[in-house]
């Protein structure tokens, strides 16, 4: 079974085609780099808008059936912001450890990373996550988060993720 994953750019000037869709294209760039299993993107460039993200959010959870919800943009501290205000509205249950662990990666980096308020939750059978817009933070946040990720997809019932190891090893613990 082909794995859909969901890939949304969260951005005021992407969505108008003021900025090229650089963020979403990094996090595709990313997953084929990264995954050795079969996948199809489902793909969205929206504005900052709260309601706009949720029902995106819905849509790919619900109905095109994304095991993975990845976004990109939106988690700063600034007043149009509210990704993660959207994501927790949809999630039935957070799982604060990839917030946690992004941030305190980008602390190593930069020290506004303390403003970032990146979440990531499970909405039925769909892992969502939020990561920052630019670039370089999305590919430091992805590379210390998606160890986990084939793990939570497989506690979701989802598709089965095999990774490049030599790239991205996957973490599953050892049957007993």
């Amino acid at each position: 079974m082909k794995a859909r994953i969901g890939i949304i750019n969260v951005s005021d000037r992407a969505s108008q085609g003021i900025y090229e869709d650089i963020p979403g294209k990094e996090v595709v760039r990313l997953l084929n780099e990264y995954l050795t299993s079969e996948w199809e993107p489902e793909y969205a460039v929206i504005p900052d808008e709260q309601g706009q993200i949720s029902a995106k959010l819905i849509e790919m959870a619900d109905q095109k059936g994304c095991c993975l919800i990845v976004t990109t943009g939106g988690t700063g501290p600034a007043h149009r912001d509210v990704t993660p205000e959207a994501t927790v509205a949809v999630c039935h249950k957070m799982l604060p450890g990839f917030g946690e662990a992004m941030r305190a990666e980008s602390l190593k980096i930069v020290p506004t990373a303390i403003l970032s308020r990146q979440v990531a939750g499970l909405r039925n059978q769909s892992l969502i996550i939020n990561l920052p817009g630019k670039p370089k933070a999305i590919k430091e946040c992805l590379d210390v988060v998606f160890p986990a990720i084939p793990y939570c997809i497989d506690l979701l019932e989802g598709p089965h993720l095999e990774t490049n190891p030599s790239v991205m090893k996957a973490f599953r613990p050892k049957a007993k």
